[in-house]
């Protein structure tokens, strides 16, 4: 007696799946399984599951997450060689100004520059506009390549 009144009772425990009764004994009616362990039938993604392309090893982020293209490179460098390059500065370029630093700076070369040297605007300047050109650019080239930017 109590072997069946276990059988027909609503089996429920700690990350188990609960049946029905009433739908086991049904034959014809689909079995219903329900846990509150587990969510949605959608497969989430672990970013911490092994990777194939990776020879097997556990990776967070994509082998090629940089995407790095030398177009990118060659383009910014060039896209802010040639505006750095115009003369708005008294008649002198950003890209002129720091070179100029650059030299003046090893002319007394064992001593570094100092905290008050013109050569530390011009250095953080001319690499800040660098930067930002290259970032820019590989954003908008590698948004254009993958369609990110269509509607």
């Amino acid at each position: 007696m109590a072997a069946t009144m276990a059988s027909t009772a609503t089996i429920a425990g700690l990350a188990t799946s609960s049946l029905s009764p009433s739908r086991v004994s049904h034959p014809a009616k689909k079995t219903i399984l329900s846990s509150g362990f587990i969510r949605s039938p959608v497969a989430t993604r672990n970013p911490l599951q092994q990777n194939q392309s990776s020879g097997g090893r556990v990776t967070c982020f994509e082998r090629d997450w940089l995407r790095k293209d030398l177009n990118v490179i060659g383009f910014g460098l060039i896209g802010w060689i040639a505006p750095s390059s115009i003369p708005l500065i008294n008649g002198n370029s950003l890209t002129g100004l720091f070179f100029q630093s650059i030299g003046e700076e090893l002319s007394h070369f064992p001593t570094p520059p100092a905290l008050t040297s013109s050569f530390w605007l011009w250095l953080v300047t001319w690499h800040l506009g660098l930067f930002l050109c290259l970032t820019f650019g590989q954003i908008g080239f590698k948004g254009r390549n993958e369609s990110y930017f269509e509607k």
